[in-house]
């Protein structure tokens, strides 16, 4: 759509949720909007920490924000629904329903395709479709994507609510920045990822004496 020089595109207005045209947008303190439903959604998952996040920026909020209307952004949705550009058909013949075993996408809402991928910043696991945003957004550009996977709650720190990215030699398990500065102030430590190579190297080529 071009008016006064300006031009649309669909994806302007699409909700890095739910992937489709804003519906009822809000505006969250970060300045990202999502469909105020998505937005509620994605953040009961979280109502139990007490912590909110943005799906984009990741930016957290404490306590949970309370959502107003843009009314300004439900204007131009309005304006841009009346244009050819919304009508266009939605691809899906990629669609692939998540079975008995598999991860379920976070995102889908209804019948849930398969996911393809977790994030471990975010904390959920996205379809093909859902993971686009992280391929195609300079917001997630540091997001550390993995193979989908159950077990996400289990790469986070309990006490700080953070990644456990590193191995502490000395007690013998995993831990997150916060937990050096802690209780495990001094400690031998190392980078998880490091300690595995570390473990792997040594099951494969054990050391012995010659």
């Amino acid at each position: 759509m071009a008016q006064g020089g300006v031009v649309l595109d669909k994806d302007q207005f699409n909700c890095s949720i739910c992937l489709d045209v804003l519906k009822h947008p809000v505006t969250i303190p970060c300045g990202h909007s999502y469909c105020s439903d998505c937005i509620q959604n994605y953040w009961d998952q979280d109502d139990f920490l007490g912590i909110f996040v943005c799906p984009q920026c990741r930016q957290s909020f404490s306590p949970r924000p309370v959502l107003a209307r843009n009314t300004m952004l439900a204007d131009v949705v309005e304006k841009f629904k009346k244009t050819g550009l919304y009508d266009a058909p939605v691809p899906t013949e990629n669609r692939c329903l998540a079975e008995a075993d598999d991860v379920e996408c976070d995102v889908c809402t209804g019948r849930k395709n398969r996911a393809v991928k977790s994030c471990l910043v975010c904390l959920a696991s996205y379809c093909d479709v859902h993971l686009q945003p992280h391929y195609d957004s300079a917001a997630f550009k540091k997001h550390k994507l993995v193979s989908a996977s159950k077990g996400l709650q289990e790469t986070i720190c309990p006490q700080h609510d953070k990644l456990l990215e590193v191995y502490c030699r000395t007690d013998r398990r995993c831990i997150c920045y916060l937990c050096l500065t802690d209780e495990h102030k001094g400690h031998d430590t190392v980078l998880a990822e490091a300690e595995i190579q570390n473990m792997l190297v040594t099951t494969h080529y054990p050391s012995h004496s010659i």
